[in-house]
């Protein structure tokens, strides 16, 4: 080991003795002791015998370079927290640490609490062992089923983000975070050192950095790492930090600098929060951060086939990579396990000695035991309002228009005010509330900023609790966090750009998906995404804006927490938003324009659509009814249950089903629908709108699957559907997957045909106007109609006429524009 120093700014002596220290160093030895064991061992845990070869796993997978320092930090932290009895959420960043981490819980108790068979004892470590990256067993990341965890790290950046949105709201806790070296190279992460202007310590609790510099990836050097302190240093404070640099090569050195360090990070978090809560707050704190260099692999092998190691990239992953079947990288890593001495660690019966285990903190204060890593302490529901307090009224379907998502915008407000005595709601959205028309939100609170406010702002303090930042990574990131730890929220967002942050959505979902597997693991709320300035409405934006991509992502996802919802109007929004903000356990994809739209459905009416997920519309169809027959408002909608005819109604097979999912679509099939039951009286047309798309596979692929009886009271058993649909037509093929005859759905959706134009031209460079619906159903219709063919006519004729008169005009026809569904009437 090279003679070390350590670079601690402001840093004064722990007022530690050297006994505590030595008992820290022997902690940390136990806690690398059982990372290795868990890396390479299958038997002989604590080496109570020679090491043979047939101990040694026969696969060995896992990483050790990040471990040590992982280690090390996690003991100093049980160290503060039994100091001062401080709240202490651990997110650890860099990839692959999970042995490390595993390894700590088990030391400190949590670990075998949650899972019994891996008791503290020598039966215990056995388990320990020979779970690890083994079939049946546990990865080589924290994850779900790592206690204490409220981050996967298996996929890099998201640490900081999501440690930031756990504190928000949180004001007694700490939340320390890892940050890998690698891992800091990353966009996301790159993003989320921007937390002090939004961390308002006043009301929220305090995020701790911890940067650690191993200097290393997986082949190569880190950027960070080959940096001076001075330039590390210097792009925390620019970001507002107050960080110190805590480096060395001899543990003794840095067990003392590194506790200091906590120490002193701890006092300054106290200080800057009393201060704030006694006095107004005064511009954004200056955070304590920790940057800690230390060698990667630190304290394993050197030396291995003559090649530097311990310090380098080689470290990574497994430092002796052939164990089994070379006998000198056995009795290496025989000597490197030995080194840690553990028959000094553990007793006869393989348990930690007492004055060891009695480092570890107790009860809830045990990091793997704190209740905001699973859930809070008590997720409280949210109050919702009756919907009737924001609902529009809808005397006659289409009749009106208007914003669709400004009525959730007064619901929303009034979630910000019925929370105001208990925090626990919070809008995050990328500079885009009032855009996404949510703006009734700044009635009751403001836009979040902790730099200086200046004349002319425009709803924006300190204490705002909307959450705007031009950065998709970090909006879902902080919600994710803090829907993790108990709380509530909403992501809206411009539909195209939620591809930035689809990763994230992936990696949420499968977070929530092998945490429902997990009995110890309590509901979370849900992840609610909500996207707005859809492809369909993006006049000025044009193409860059135009991109439904983020539900063919979701739709691959398990079924089992995954739900996708396209309202086609404002009541039926918001009767979507009171399901998913009281769910748990879900991504919740809602997807419905901000613009001006028809509104087709009452409150009651859009209640019923959406608990059935898919309705036919009656009142905009011919199949069952005589349209002389509707005379009064209930008529229009038929049944009570949307999906089974009425038997006081003249029940038929129709002729073409259309079928829609999504506000144009809807509005562009109503208008076919229109057309063809004016031009073709004696064709039976059916309309069938779709707002829960999962409701269309079969029930063994999705919960919400329709029965297949079910499913052919809303499409027939054979007949021919023409859908208008809101993304990718693949999307909607590959839902049908598994129903019988799904090549009779015949799909119009976006076909990445885009620019800056008008509404009505974005449906028709995409084959998704009414006039191509139209023309769609008189080709796949079995037999002669009269009007058929003058229907066929009109409709390539108007095509024709559109695309004249926009380039003239610069707007759309006043007939598409002005165009309001009413009964069709004989011409």
């Amino acid at each position: 080991m090279n003679q070390s120093s350590t670079k601690a700014r402001n840093l004064a002596d722990s007022g530690q003795g050297p006994e505590e220290f030595e008992l820290l160093n022997r902690y940390w030895d136990a806690a690398n002791y059982l990372t290795v064991a868990q890396i390479y061992l299958q038997e002989n845990a604590l080496l109570r015998s020679p090491l043979t070869a047939e101990q040694i796993k026969p696969r060995l997978l896992g990483h050790w370079g990040t471990s040590p320092g992982l280690s090390l930090i996690y003991v100093h932290l049980n160290r503060l927290i039994r100091n001062t009895g401080a709240q202490i959420l651990f997110v650890a960043g860099p990839g692959h640490g999970g042995p490390a981490v595993i390894a700590n819980l088990y030391l400190e108790g949590t670990y075998s609490e949650v899972y019994p068979r891996v008791s503290p004892d020598a039966d215990g470590l056995r388990q320990l062992i020979r779970q690890f990256s083994t079939p049946g067993g546990i990865p080589s990341h924290v994850g779900p089923p790592t206690p204490g965890s409220i981050h996967e790290g298996g996929e890099l950046g998201y640490s900081l983000a999501h440690a930031t949105g756990a504190a928000m709201d949180n004001p007694e806790l700490i939340v320390a975070c890892v940050v890998g070296d690698g891992e800091a190279e990353t966009g996301p992460l790159e993003g989320a050192w921007k937390a002090p202007a939004f961390l308002n310590p006043s009301r929220d609790g305090a995020v701790l950095p911890i940067l650690h510099l191993n200097g290393y990836k997986i082949s190569g050097p880190t950027v960070l790492g080959r940096q001076s302190d001075e330039q590390v240093l210097g792009l925390l404070q620019a970001h507002g930090w107050d960080p110190v640099v805590v480096s060395g090569t001899d543990p003794a050195v840095v067990h003392r600098g590194l506790a200091t360090a906590l120490d002193n990070a701890h006092a300054r978090i106290l200080q800057i929060q009393q201060q704030a809560r006694r006095h107004d707050t005064s511009g954004p704190a200056h955070w304590p951060a920790i940057i800690l260099r230390t060698p990667k692999g630190w304290t394993g092998p050197d030396l291995v086939d003559g090649i530097q190691v311990e310090g380098t990239f080689r470290s990574h992953q497994v430092p002796l990579a052939k164990v089994r079947e070379n006998p000198a990288h056995l009795t290496q890593l025989e000597a490197w396990l030995r080194s840690y001495k553990p028959e000094t660690l553990f007793d006869a019966d393989g348990q930690l000695l007492p004055k060891l285990a009695a480092l570890a903190p107790q009860g809830d204060l045990r990091m793997g035991a704190n209740p905001w890593a699973n859930g809070g302490t008590n997720t409280t529901p949210l109050p919702l309002r009756p919907l009737e307090n924001y609902a529009l009224d809808v005397p006659i379907p289409g009749s009106i228009k208007h914003e669709t998502t400004r009525p959730l915008g007064e619901m929303l407000r009034d979630i910000y005010t019925d929370t105001s005595h208990d925090p626990r709601f919070r809008l995050f959205s990328p500079d885009e509330t009032n855009s996404n028309r949510l703006g009734a939100v700044f009635e009751v609170t403001d836009r979040c900023q902790m730099e200086p406010i200046r004349d002319g702002d425009d709803h924006l303090s300190p204490d705002g609790r909307v959450m705007e930042v031009l950065s998709e990574h970090l909006c879902q990131g902080w919600l994710e966090g803090y829907v993790l730890s108990g709380r509530h929220g909403l992501f809206a967002t411009y539909e195209a750009f939620a591809m930035v942050s689809a990763s994230m959505t992936i990696q949420h979902a499968k977070w929530l998906q092998h945490a429902r597997e997990l009995p110890w693991r309590n509901p979370v709320p849900s992840l609610n995404i909500l996207l707005t300035s859809t492809c369909w409405r993006n006049d000025h934006n044009g193409f860059s804006h135009q991109g439904p991509g983020l539900i063919d992502t979701v739709l691959s996802l398990s079924g089992s927490v995954i739900r996708v919802y396209l309202p086609p109007d404002s009541n039926t929004l918001l009767a979507a938003a009171e399901h998913v903000l009281l769910s748990k356990d879900y991504v919740n994809l809602v997807v419905v324009d901000k613009q001006a739209h028809p509104q087709y459905l009452n409150l009651d009416d859009a209640r019923r659509h959406a608990a059935a997920g898919a309705s036919i519309w009656h009142w905009a169809g011919n199949d069952d009814t005589p349209l002389a027959k509707i005379t009064h408002r209930s008529a229009l909608f038929g049944p009570e249950s949307p999906t089974t005819p009425d038997e006081s109604l003249e029940a038929t097979e129709p002729d073409i089903v259309m079928a829609c999912a999504g506000d144009v679509p809807t509005e562009e099939t109503l208008a076919a629908a229109w057309l063809l039951q004016r031009y073709v009286p004696e064709l039976r047309v059916r309309v069938v709108s779709v707002m829960d798309v999962l409701v269309l596979p079969p029930r063994d692929a999705h919960p919400h699957g329709l029965s297949d009886v079910d499913f052919e009271k809303l499409f027939t058993g054979n007949g021919e559907v023409i859908v208008a649909w809101h993304g990718y037509a693949r999307a909607f093929h590959q839902l049908l997957h598994g129903r019988l005859n799904p090549g009779r759905f015949h799909v119009r959706g976006y076909s990445e045909q885009g620019a800056t134009t008008t509404p009505f031209d974005m449906v028709v460079l995409n084959k998704m106007s009414r006039y191509h619906l139209a023309l769609e159903a008189l080709r796949r219709v079995s037999g002669h109609f009269d009007g058929a063919q003058e229907l066929a006519d009109h409709c390539q004729q108007m095509l024709g006429k559109h695309e004249t008169y926009i380039h003239e005009h610069l707007e759309d026809l006043p007939e598409i524009r002005d165009w309001v569904w009413t009964p069709p009437k004989d011409r």
